[in-house]
């Protein structure tokens, strides 16, 4: 069994409880036992994570089998994070493949989870291609001493040169900080190798480190007038609220459209005569007006259509849905009707 730093452990025979704080070598950790400020080595068969309920039976040896989380049936459910894990250092924040197993032991695939375990909330926009082509991008918040669940890899896709592009932004009550990029190409033989115990997960996967720290310069936003006008009007209290004080919005939701196509051909009657700068400044004019409308109305989600091309209009959109508080969460995936060429907004 595999212990990271942060782990809460119990000696199997004596029943204390600590906390990991340093590996070593020839199997044992470093303990920091509970209400004392005493580390103590131990060997990593004398313990077990302190949520793991099962007590050795007196003069029995005890044996603990680790089953990968997930495989079987009837198995309880895991603690919360924080009874699990102990932050004691931070890693920053990082990419684990969680293998997902066959009757045979085989990885079938890989649960792709990006990990924060700074005190820090984040935006994230991430990017996977196979062969030089987009497979997966998700756009979202990523809160502090989390764990987001970005997707699925396959087996058999490590050998399609996978690269992981990942671009992040600390946010705080100042604002958010300056974009940290990170392109990881995925090799299958160091990825074998790669195997440690994940913060929060707190289980064997393949690990990434992606960035360090989170402490970087903090940028004010600049507040433009329609956010100004949108935060400081007043909010409705309930559905009922708004059906009394504008029943004639009760129409505009029923006949309210979720989705909006941005194609220029779309939106004006000779699209020739427009220049780049005039095209993109329509489109964005039009989704201003749409997302306005849509929060105004209380809708769930709408479909923001762009298109592919070189994916301006796509990042003009997605710089403006950063800024939004009403805005949950964003992602522009394969989707069966759209393709890649459009943004699901949720708010």
């Amino acid at each position: 069994m595999l212990f990271a730093i942060g782990t809460r452990v119990r000696f199997l025979h004596s029943r204390d409880e600590g906390v990991v704080t340093g590996l070593l070598d020839n199997g044992m950790v470093n303990v920091r036992l509970d209400g004392s400020d005493f580390e103590i080595p131990a060997f990593i068969d004398d313990l077990i994570r302190a949520e793991d309920q099962r007590v050795p039976q007196a003069g029995v040896k005890a044996k603990i089998i680790q089953v990968p989380e997930g495989r079987g049936q009837g198995r309880p459910e895991r603690p919360p994070i924080e009874s699990q894990y102990t932050i004691l250092k931070s890693f920053g924040i990082q990419l684990a493949f969680d293998p997902v197993l066959k009757p045979d032991g085989q990885a079938e695939k890989y649960r792709m989870y990006l990990i924060n375990d700074t005190r820090y909330d984040a935006l994230f926009t991430f990017e996977l291609r196979l062969e030089g082509r987009v497979s997966q991008r998700q756009n979202g918040k990523l809160a502090q001493v989390s764990a987001c669940l970005l997707g699925e890899l396959l087996f058999d896709q490590l050998n399609d040169n996978p690269l992981v592009e990942l671009d992040c932004w600390r946010i705080t009550t100042q604002g958010t900080g300056s974009r940290m990029n990170k392109q990881l190409r995925i090799k299958p033989k160091q990825f074998f190798k790669n195997i440690r115990t994940a913060p929060l997960l707190n289980r064997p996967v393949h690990l990434y480190r992606l960035f360090d720290n989170l402490k970087n310069e903090i940028t004010p936003a600049q507040e433009d007038l329609q956010t100004y006008t949108r935060r400081n009007l007043r909010p409705l209290q309930s559905p009922l609220d708004f059906h009394e004080r504008m029943p004639h919005e009760v129409v505009e939701y029923a006949e309210f459209i979720p989705e909006i196509d941005l194609h220029i051909e779309k939106l004006v009657s000779n699209p020739a005569k427009l220049g780049n700068a005039e095209i993109l400044r329509i489109q964005l004019s039009h989704f201003d007006a749409y997302l306005e409308k849509a929060i105004r109305l209380g809708v769930e989600r709408v479909y923001i259509i762009h298109g592919v091309g070189k994916g301006r209009l796509r990042d003009a959109i997605a710089s403006r849905l950063f800024q939004m508080p009403e805005v949950k969460t964003f992602r522009n995936e394969y989707h069966p009707r759209y393709g890649y060429g459009a943004t699901e907004v949720v708010f």
